[in-house]
């Protein structure tokens, strides 16, 4: 294993700000792993920091193929992690939009100049990413529509599902999209939850990425078995919104299965306590996901239903 220094910057007030890298093997650029990007992907960069502990091991033990490289990135903003905000403190500008970034630029535009310099010839990419709106998913594997169709490999990953999702304007701005537009073959984890450690839900998602890197050749560890996975597309989803503010009372979880009208949540009011609203499911099917936060706001997307 070699740390790697990403990116540098001075800081008038505080310590330095550096991003740090962690390579194994050598040769083939052939696995980039990028963590938490934004101030409350804590569950990223644990599933990261755990994948530096399994991969130096497997190093030491020589079942890494030999001329294949991965480099690990666990974390490009622990400044934010730090004093517990989710972008970049000076500006609340996210990284994530700012990519293939520009080195003569704003902070977070150099940020992701730096991080794309570095990981852009690597024959696939992982991202451990999170949900722009506050929430918890089914763990899952996904995928931008580009003109490559990289489904297969995600199904090396031996998750439930691949969400194939065509791209929207913003998705032109992060990672995942400029990665495959680069011709790397680019794979966004959702593992489960963001700014609360799953225990569960991480290490399934470090098995996974160990099981990718088993099918593919890279390391000579054999994995434990995975799902077959179902490929899913935008019209697989049924997006159900809450139809008042108040205090979310969640009944059903993401992987619960749902009947069609059956009571889902409920939308308490803050002062009184009295049920405001319930939220039905409108189908059978399963909870893909759900918001997450003890408070909900008119029109916020509270549960996607599979």
């Amino acid at each position: 294993m070699k740390k790697i220094k990403i990116f540098s910057m001075k800081s008038p007030y505080r310590e330095a700000f550096h991003i740090s890298g962690y390579v194994f093997g050598g040769g083939e650029k052939s696995v980039a792993i990028v963590g938490a990007m934004r101030g409350d992907e804590v569950q990223q960069q644990f599933v990261c920091s755990q994948l530096v502990r399994i991969l130096g091991g497997l190093e030491r033990d020589g079942m890494l193929a030999d001329g294949k490289e991965i480099l690990v990135i666990p974390s490009a903003n622990h400044f934010s992690m730090n004093i517990g905000k989710r972008f970049w403190p000076m500006d609340n500008t996210d990284i994530n939009r700012m990519f293939p970034g520009y080195d003569q630029g704003e902070t977070t535009q150099r940020i992701a100049s730096a991080i794309f310099e570095r990981i852009k010839d690597y024959k696939s990419g992982i991202q451990l990413a999170s949900y722009h709106f506050a929430g918890d998913f089914i763990l899952h594997v996904r995928v931008i529509k580009t003109a490559i169709d990289i489904s297969g490999g995600a199904q090396m990953f031996g998750l439930p599902y691949v969400y194939i999702k065509q791209p929207e304007p913003f998705d032109t701005v992060m990672l995942n999209y400029n990665w495959q537009i680069w011709d790397t073959a680019a794979y966004s984890i959702y593992a489960g939850t963001t700014d609360t450690i799953d225990k569960n839900a991480a290490k399934q998602t470090w098995q996974a990425i160990i099981r990718f890197l088993s099918e593919s050749g890279i390391v000579r560890k054999e994995a434990a078995p995975g799902f077959k996975s179902k490929i899913l597309y935008d019209s697989d989803f049924t997006t159900v919104s809450a139809p008042c503010a108040g205090i979310f009372y969640q009944l059903k979880h993401p992987g619960g299965d749902v009947r069609r009208s059956e009571t889902i949540a409920k939308i308490l009011d803050p002062y009184d306590g009295s049920v405001l609203s319930e939220i039905a499911s409108p189908r059978d099917g399963i909870i893909f996901f759900s918001h997450s936060k003890p408070l909900i706001m008119e029109k916020t997307v509270a549960f996607w239903v599979i």
